[in-house]
């Protein structure tokens, strides 16, 4: 009977992990050249791609590679970004996105020279926030919050200590497409890596509350 347990908590392990392997994910504008090696995404961004919404520069634009999964509930993600970037824009991150009109992306966008964390907020049109950076950093992690309404997208250069760089309102009750995105408005195209990406799913919010009013 032992045994019978510990092979069916391996079984279940394995299925777990493989929920979120990379081979599972798809895409949305799938780039020329791609490839998945030791757990990691490489791509070479698609030129003159973008996600932009009307607002400021007065175009719509949906057409840069976006590889994703989707939620339906509440989670965290996180992922490590490391890019050739080499002119105005180039940009790679995480997006969480709901529709052509709704989305969020989030990373690092290299603007007049600089290295720049960068976040979109999408809702029937664009904004953008940026952090510039004083020096030009080797790769950056990407960490986002999606807890009900909100989601809360946080930065590190080390895995350990994450800064608050945007809060968000996304629409919550409803699935999200979350996973990997690059874009090259201005150039020819560059190279990115994307490691160590991984969601990981948080207990619904108001049901802890449910729980916490009608415990037993």
């Amino acid at each position: 009977m032992k045994k019978s347990f510990f092979f069916l908590a391996i079984l279940m392990s394995s299925q777990l992990c493989m929920a979120q392997s990379l081979e599972k994910m798809q895409w949305f504008n799938e780039p020329e050249q791609w490839k998945i090696s030791d757990k990691s995404l490489s791509m070479f961004v698609t030129p003159q791609s973008d996600y932009w919404r009307i607002s400021h520069y007065g175009f719509t634009v949906d057409d840069a590679p976006f590889y994703y999964t989707t939620y339906g509930g509440e989670f965290e993600v996180k992922v490590k970004v490391t890019g050739d970037y080499k002119v105005r824009f180039d940009q790679a991150g995480l997006m969480l996105r709901i529709n052509h009109e709704n989305y969020i992306k989030a990373g690092i966008e290299f603007v007049d020279g600089k290295f720049n964390l960068s976040t979109v907020v999408t809702h029937k049109t664009s904004d953008w926030s940026v952090i510039t950076l004083e020096k030009a950093v080797p790769y950056v992690w990407i960490k986002a919050i999606r807890r009900l309404d909100a989601v809360e997208i946080f930065y590190s250069f080390d895995d350990k200590e994450y800064t608050l760089m945007r809060n968000a309102w996304l629409q919550d009750n409803t699935p999200v497409q979350v996973g990997l995105m690059a874009a090259c408005p201005d150039g020819k195209g560059f190279n990115v890596t994307f490691e160590h990406f991984k969601v990981k799913h948080l207990p619904d919010h108001r049901r802890l509350e449910w729980l916490k009013k009608n415990a037993e």
